[in-house]
């Protein structure tokens, strides 16, 4: 099925995550399935069966970023499909995104940090590896998915660095602490052979399952969940709150934003941009601070 080439040719050609692979997957099949139920042809459709099928979505109340992703998603199939000269023409490449909601990114104090990061109990092997995994995320700013994808081979000990391969195959550098140094050699001395219990993996963070090498990214939103219930913050922390967190208190400190937006891996500094509503507080305190007509006594 041609699907199922598209799929194949983003995951060898163009390393897309899993969790890209599945969305693309499920929004062209949905797609599929509607020429189906409506007698179209997939490599026929014109422009206002494109028109149906966006009404048909639009219907379904789904947020606008799923739309953007639907679209992307058969932007880049029928531009599969052009390049295999099975259509004449990519028609999604004529169809816009819908505006992105500008939702401020939530992120958590630091007295919220402290209390999340003192429910794992570093004696056992699970609290080791789930300590790392709050400081690499609040830490680094890195995904979830780059989380799981570290190898032991990515890490610079000595510069206490890690190579991260994020979205589109793209490398960067991210640091890490002093703290983090800490419970990464404890974990990886202790608790991760503890966890392996001699069999060989080659990935920083292991889980539970004996079939998967790694951890998966549901493993860890759900290790997230439980270390929450248990500090009581009353609040919906995710991972993404995490990598929110650590751009917002950055910024907070002073931090520049292009430095910022290379250590997230953002391609543009419009997507960084986001987080510059949560320094007005510092902004204010460096203007206070520092003009002549505003210093404080």
């Amino acid at each position: 099925m041609i699907v199922d080439e598209f799929i194949k040719y983003l995951k060898i050609e163009r390393n897309y995550s899993k969790y890209t692979l599945k969305n693309y997957e499920l929004d062209i099949i949905d797609f599929v399935n509607f020429c189906s139920d409506n007698n179209l042809n997939i490599y026929k459709v014109k422009y206002t069966d494109i028109k149906k099928y966006l009404i048909n979505i639009y219907n379904k109340k789904y947020k606008a970023t799923s739309i953007s992703r639907k679209i992307s998603a058969l932007r880049a199939f029928y531009k599969y499909l052009y390049d295999k000269e099975l259509v004449d023409k990519n028609i999604f490449k004529y169809i816009s995104l819908p505006k992105k909601e500008k939702r401020l990114p939530k992120y958590i104090t630091n007295t919220d940090v402290d209390d999340i990061f003192n429910i794992p109990n570093i004696n056992t092997p699970i609290g080791q590896r789930n300590r790392l995994i709050l400081e690499l995320l609040y830490g680094t700013g890195i995904r979830v998915s780059e989380l799981c994808n570290i190898k032991l081979q990515d890490i610079n000990y000595e510069e206490r660095s890690i190579r991260i391969l994020g979205k589109g195959s793209k490398e960067r550098i991210v640091l890490y602490g002093k703290p983090c140094e800490e419970i990464l050699k404890k974990y990886i001395e202790d608790g991760r052979n503890l966890l392996l219990n001699g069999k060989n993996n080659n990935y920083l963070i292991v889980g539970m399952n004996k079939k998967e090498k790694g951890i998966t990214t549901r493993s860890i939103e759900l290790i997230i969940d439980d270390i929450i219930k248990k500090a009581a913050l009353n609040k919906n922390v995710t991972p993404h709150t995490l990598r929110h967190t650590f751009a917002t208190h950055l910024l907070n400190e002073g931090c520049d934003i292009l430095i910022v937006k290379e250590l997230l891996g953002h391609s543009s500094l419009d997507t960084t941009g986001i987080y510059t509503h949560v320094s007005n507080e510092r902004l204010r305190k460096v203007y206070l601070d520092s003009h002549p007509r505003a210093k404080k006594d």
